[in-house]
């Protein structure tokens, strides 16, 4: 557990199922996402038992706790990219790039053969794309209507790197 000026950032647990399916449920959250909003409870129980299963290997992912309550997630969720949603609600607080501002530098430490961080996103999404500047990330490409979303619309992807400082 690591506590950053306004959040807790932790491993996942059981009752975050909730509080998760509120945000992975949410048009607004899952708007720029990898995939629809989630339909039903099962689908967000397999997403948090696969988060609460740790891989130190290729993962340093947490839990955004906020104010006592799990509001997103954030982290490396592969090797060595990362990536984070944050309950719309809480959207323009900071939030994400607090946390991030913690994980980032500790990635960094547990993975020395890290040259940089990557992540990409669909470049509407510009809350996402200050949250990455605001970090140091620099946008390595775009690649237009390269993403179909659910079955019907298709995404341009921005792709972001960071090096190792």
């Amino acid at each position: 557990m690591i506590e950053t000026a306004r959040l807790t950032l932790r491993a996942g647990r059981a009752d975050d199922l909730t509080p998760l399916h509120e945000i992975f449920s949410d048009t607004r959250a899952m708007r720029y996402w990898d995939r629809p909003p989630h339909e039903n409870l099962d689908q967000t129980a397999r997403f948090l038992d696969n988060f609460m299963v740790p891989d130190p290997q290729t993962r340093e992912e947490y839990i955004l706790e906020y104010q006592g309550r799990c509001v997103g997630k954030a982290g490396m969720w592969r090797r060595f990219e990362i990536g984070y949603i944050l309950h719309p609600d809480l959207w323009g607080l900071g939030l994400v790039t607090e946390g991030l501002q913690t994980i980032v530098p500790r990635v960094f430490e547990r993975f020395p053969d890290a040259a940089s961080l990557t992540a990409e996103l669909d470049p509407r999404n510009i809350g996402s794309v200050k949250v990455l500047r605001k970090l140091g990330f620099t946008q390595t490409d775009l690649k237009e209507k390269n993403f179909l979303y659910g079955e019907s619309e298709w995404c341009d992807t921005a792709y972001f790197r960071l090096l190792r400082p």
